[in-house]
C-alpha cells in the first residue's frame, strides 16, 4: 500500500491517494480542493480511482468530488448517515457560507464494518460520530485515516450543526483509542503535525488525558 498525503484547499485538508502498488487501483480520501495537482499525482502513478471517499460530508472534504468524478469515473462514498444529514436543505444551505463548491449525491453509501478494496488493499469503514453524524475513520492496519474525528494532538470541533462531543469522545475512545498503540493516525487536517500514533494520542493529547 502506497500512501500519498496532500494538504489541499484554503482550509488545508490532507488529502490521501492511497494505492495499491500491484494493481495501480486507488482510492482518494477527502479531495478538498486542489484538484489538478491531486489528478497529475494520480496520472503520473498510472492510477485508476476506483472511489472517492469523504470522512464527512464537510464541504472542505468533498469540494473537489466533482472535479474528481468528472476527471476520473469513480464512485463517490459517504457514510449514509451523512448523506441523510448533508441532504437536508437547512444544512446545505448552513455551510454554503464557506463559499465552496456542493459535492455531488454519493454513489455508494457505507455504514460501520463496511470494507473498500481496491486490488490487495482493504480498508475498513469504523463509525466515528461526533464531529458529523456520518463520520468515519478508514482502517488498513497499521494505518488509521481520522478524518476530523481526531488530529495529532487534538480533536474534531462539535460546535457545527450536527456536532455532539459526548459521541466524539466516545468514538475516539471506544473505536480508536481500542487500537495497536503503534497504528499510524493520519488525520484530516494537520493542525498539530502531519501524523501521529494511537499510542502517542492516547499518552499525551490534551483532550484524551483530562478524563472523560
Amino acid at each position: 500500500m502506497l500512501i500519498k498525503q496532500m494538504v489541499v484547499g484554503g482550509m488545508g485538508v490532507c488529502c490521501y491517494v492511497v494505492t495499491c502498488e500491484e494493481t495501480k487501483e486507488g482510492i482518494i480520501i477527502d479531495a478538498g480542493g486542489n484538484e489538478d495537482e491531486v489528478l497529475a499525482y494520480c496520472e503520473r502513478q498510472g492510477l485508476t480511482v476506483k472511489y472517492i471517499v469523504g470522512t464527512h460530508g464537510h464541504p472542505d472534504h468533498v469540494c473537489g468530488n466533482a472535479r474528481i468524478k468528472a476527471a476520473t469515473g469513480a464512485k463517490i462514498v459517504l457514510h449514509a448517515e451523512d448523506a441523510a444529514f448533508f441532504g437536508d436543505l437547512r444544512v446545505r444551505e448552513y455551510f454554503s457560507m464557506l463559499g465552496l463548491p456542493a459535492s455531488p449525491p454519493p454513489d455508494q453509501l457505507v455504514r460501520d464494518g463496511d470494507v473498500l478494496t481496491v486490488g490487495t488493499v482493504s480498508l475498513k469503514v469504523i463509525h466515528t460520530p461526533g464531529h458529523t453524524p456520518g463520520g468515519i475513520c478508514l482502517y488498513s492496519a497499521p494505518h488509521l485515516f481520522s478524518g476530523d474525528t481526531l488530529f495529532a494532538g487534538g480533536v474534531g470541533r462539535t460546535d457545527f450543526p450536527g456536532g455532539d462531543t459526548r459521541k466524539l469522545m466516545a468514538s475516539i475512545k471506544d473505536k480508536i483509542l481500542t487500537l495497536p498503540p503503534e497504528t499510524v493516525v493520519w488525520p484530516g487536517h494537520g493542525y498539530g503535525g502531519s501524523r501521529s500514533t494511537v499510542g502517542d494520542e492516547a499518552r499525551a493529547n490534551p483532550y484524551l488525558t483530562g478524563g472523560w
